[in-house]
Parts: structure tokens; sequence; C-alpha cells
């Protein structure tokens, strides 16, 4: 007879397998959602009062966004951005308080699920770059590989975490080099063809900061040895791949535009940072703010391409004074979460690496949307509850 545990291990692994399909309304990840909901809801799911801060501010923002939607109900996008974030608040809350048993297989099972997830979205986006069968015109977007995201500058981002993962595999002897190689050979190349420069900067982030992270915490000289060697290892392994990459023209042109800082939609006064600038004294003017979606009818067809004045501008004074909270108390419970001694503390690294990477590229992207995001994001807060439960209790 199957066991409650692997039921609920299996939902959670569908969970993040199914999250690899993002080019339509609803997603298979929003289905896979409502089937963890009915299983933990069946068998039992504890609701830690540790994590009310994350409940009440994730609250208080979207109370903000009802707000600031009110002059615009009559809108079916604006309904719909605010009805997404309700959701995705609902995520958030549901995938920490599961932290609260089981946290280890539930952790590994979500990992498994999400490599599966990147392989997927990965391929989709290989062969739609390079148009195999006609697939361009489905999985690419501007000549850059958008596999089964809506942007490139999505799906970029979403093949972090797993890479993350095996390349820690690597380092603390979880896997040998060749196989760590061969498991982010795929993701890695994708992300590399989406041409994302987000994409890019968060996986170096990430990776950097957990390599630093995982030495730092090392439980040994022989285990920090390691991961110097290996990290040297992968450090030329990717130089290596880029070079092999950059060989072929056609890649190489386009690495060549998009490597660039100096992007002609970033400039001037209509470019996304004069736009940004020039969007903060209407906010401070209005504490409802400019309404769901509305900051791209002011500024020329433009979404505010950063998560904290969209918070002003989308959610009002109450949503933005709670997103900046929100990042404020995630920022002291990840710092905590990855310097304590668990059976966990590996898994936290890896998380709060791309989730910290993630909050900081905000100032330069709408992440407030991406439900990966709400995952890590759920995931850390429900690991650090933990945490502090087990220590408590100890």
């Amino acid at each position: 007879m199957v066991s409650h545990a692997a039921i609920k291990r299996g939902s959670l692994w569908l969970l993040t397998a199914s999250s690899w399909v993002a080019l339509i309304e609803p997603s298979p990840y929003e289905i896979s959602f409502l089937i963890v909901l009915l299983v933990f809801a069946v068998t039992g799911i504890r609701f830690s009062q540790k994590l009310l801060p994350l409940a009440m501010l994730l609250l208080a923002f979207n109370i903000g966004g009802f707000f600031s939607l009110v002059p615009w109900m009559s809108d079916p996008d604006s309904v719909r951005f605010i009805a997404v974030s309700l959701y995705l608040m609902i995520t958030a809350v549901v995938l920490a308080a599961i932290m609260a048993e089981d946290a280890l297989g539930r952790l590994e099972t979500l990992r498994k699920g999400y490599l599966v997830a990147t392989w997927c979205a990965g391929i989709a986006g290989i062969l739609g770059y390079f148009d195999v069968a006609g697939l361009g015109s489905i999985f690419s977007l501007y000549g850059r590989a958008s596999g089964t995201f809506k942007d490139p500058n999505v799906l970029g981002p979403f093949l972090v975490l797993p890479i993350a993962f095996a390349i820690q595999h690597i380092l603390i002897g979880r896997c040998g080099l060749l196989r760590g190689l061969l498991t982010i050979s795929v993701p890695l190349a994708a992300l590399f063809l989406t041409f994302s420069r987000g994409g890019w900067g968060n996986l170096v982030g990430s990776v950097l900061l957990m390599m630093v992270l995982t030495f730092l915490t090392a439980p040994s000289a022989s285990r920090r040895a390691r991961i110097v060697l290996l990290t040297l290892a992968t450090l030329i392994f990717a130089f290596i791949a880029l070079m092999v990459a950059l060989s072929f023209e056609d890649i190489r042109a386009v690495f060549e535009v998009r490597a660039s800082l100096d992007q002609s939609y970033d400039q001037g006064v209509t470019g996304r940072f004069g736009s940004q600038l020039r969007s903060i004294p209407m906010l401070l003017d209005d504490p409802n703010g400019l309404g769901p979606l509305r900051f791209r009818w002011i500024f020329y067809q433009q979404d505010p391409h950063n998560v904290y004045i969209n918070a002003f501008a989308s959610y009002g004074w109450l949503g933005g004074i709670a997103w900046l909270a929100l990042m404020a108390a995630t920022f002291y419970v990840g710092w905590r979460l990855v310097f304590q001694r668990t059976p966990t503390q590996n898994h936290a690294i890896v998380l709060w690496s791309v989730l910290f990477t993630t909050i900081l590229q905000g100032v330069q992207i709408d992440t407030d949307h991406w439900r990966h995001f709400y995952l890590m994001l759920g995931l850390v807060w429900g690991l650090a509850a933990q945490t502090r439960a087990t220590h408590v209790t100890a």
C-alpha cells in the first residue's frame, strides 16, 4: 500500500517536473499545485506561526494590489495580473508549510522534478534556437532560445537552480565531475542560447555565491581543498565550452551584441532606466500607484523592468512598502539559515544563493510573477521555520 509520505512526495515531484511548460495559461504547474494542495489538505499540513511574517507581508502586498486595481476592474489583464499575484502568494505559503516535516526528502523530490523540467525546457530551447523541424517559430523569440517560456529572459533564470545544485553536488562529492557536467549540459547550453544578460548574470552570481558559502561551511579542510580544486576545474570547463560556442559565427555575432551593457532600449529619457526615474515622482504622489499593468500605458508601452518600482506602480504604497519589508525580512531569514548546521544546510545554501541573486536582479527585471521565485521564497522561509523549531525542541 502506498504511504501518505510517498503520495506527498509524488505530488511535489509532479509540481516541479511540470513547471517547464509556461506557454499556456493555466499552465500544468497551476494544475499540479492544485493537486499538491488537495493531497496535503487530505493527508495533513501544518502552518507554523513562524511563517506569519511571510504570509502577512504577502497579504499586505496583495491588498495593496486590490486597492490599486479598483479603478481598473473593467480591464481583464489588470484583474488577471492581481489574481496571479494572489495565487503565487498561496503557493509560497503552502510550500513554506510543507517543510515542517520530511524537509530533506521533500527538497530532494522537488529538486529531481525541477531537473526534469529544465531538461525538457532546455531541449525545447535548443531545438527552437536551431530551428529544428521548424520549431523556431514556437521555441525561440528574436533569434534567442525561449523554449517553452514566453520570454528568453524568463527561461534563462528558470534554468539556474538545478545547475547550481548539480555544481554543488560536484563540489561536495555527491557525484563525479563528468556525471555532474553531463547533468548540467543541456540546461547550461539552453541558458547560454537565451542570450539573456539577466539569465547569465543570475547564473554567475548564484553559482559564485553558492561556491563561497559551500566553502565557508565545509566541515573539514579536505572538503575545502576539494571545493577549491573542483571550482577551478569547473571554471576551466566553462571557459572551454564558451570558446567552443563562440567558434560558431552566428552564435558569436549574437553574443557580441547581447554581452554589451550598452543596449539601445536602456538609453535616454525614454529608455528603460529613464522611464524608471521619471516614474518615481508620480509614484510618490499617488498612494494607490498607477494601477496594475498601467505603467506601460504611460511610458511608451514599456513595463517597469524593476520589481521594486513595479511594486509601487501596480500595488500602491501599501504593496510597495510590504514588498520592501518582505525582501528585508527574507534577507535576515536567508542569511541566518545558510550558516546553521542542519541536514538541509547544503540545500539551503543553493536555494538562498539563487534566491538572493534573483532578489538583487529585481532592480533590472520584473521577477514578481516568476513561479520559481515564489517556489524558492517559500522553501527558504519554510526551512528557516523548521530549523528554528528544531533548535527550540532540542
